[in-house]
């Protein structure tokens, strides 16, 4: 069996059931991490609340169709790659949805290990083009030094607040769970109390640096939901 990058993420967005469940369960035994949503507004929702390294996506969906999650992710600067899986199969419509920011079509039924081989060309294609320097506002990341800038003067971050501010430009304009950040920054899968005070104190000390006596605030709380990093109030 092939092996994926450790920790690979992918959304699975299928109205049909046995097709949502033979991906997914295909894709387990290939020890990627999935999660499955059957409608528009649940894969739209999810998307607002997590990250994911790859987005298997249906066309054809109740409630908020493909083409327009599709739209809407690229409209506001979300680079992850999408591969959309549709009965959808003239030229037209293959057309349509590279236009509208697929990265790749696949037209049903289709081999599941051709989608296992355009899932692989998707995260190298994502990988080799993964920004060494991460930019918003006027503050600067610098991946290699691991040195932050903004408006012309460090910012002195630990080892755990640069990592959390590294994945939070990673996923600007999107809002971060408590729960995406302990398992992808803290890494803690399988722990039995909340790490959700620990992110607080480690959010609160981040945005005190970066954001104290700026004009601009750039790391906000979205209640209820985490915290998103953009150029003014989400």
């Amino acid at each position: 069996m092939s092996t994926p990058i450790p920790r690979t993420r992918v959304l699975v967005v299928e109205d049909e059931q046995k097709v949502a469940h033979a991906l997914s369960e295909g894709l387990e035994g290939e020890q990627y991490e999935v999660v499955v949503e059957h409608s528009g507004e649940g894969a739209f929702f999810r998307l607002n609340t997590e990250a994911f390294d790859v987005i298997l996506l249906d066309l054809m969906l109740p409630g908020r169709d493909g083409l327009q999650i599709l739209r809407t992710l690229r409209e506001r600067g979300d680079k992850t790659p999408v591969l959309v899986l549709t009965a959808r199969d003239t030229l037209d419509d293959r057309v349509n949805g590279l236009d509208s920011g697929a990265d790749d079509y696949l037209v049903k039924p289709f081999a599941f290990e051709e989608v296992l081989a355009r899932i692989r060309a998707l995260l190298r294609r994502g990988r080799v083009s993964e920004p060494l320097r991460l930019h918003i506002s006027d503050l600067d990341l610098d991946i290699v030094t691991r040195k932050v800038v903004r408006g012309g003067r460090p910012v002195e971050l630990t080892v755990r607040e640069f990592e959390l501010l590294e994945y939070l430009l990673r996923h600007q304009g999107q809002t971060v769970s408590r729960g995406t950040l302990a398992r992808d920054v803290w890494k803690e899968t399988a722990r039995s109390t909340s790490l959700d005070n620990v992110i607080d104190v480690h959010i609160a000390r981040l945005r005190r640096k970066v954001d104290l006596e700026q004009g601009v605030k750039l790391i906000h709380t979205v209640r209820g939901v985490g915290f998103m990093v953009r150029e003014g109030e989400p």
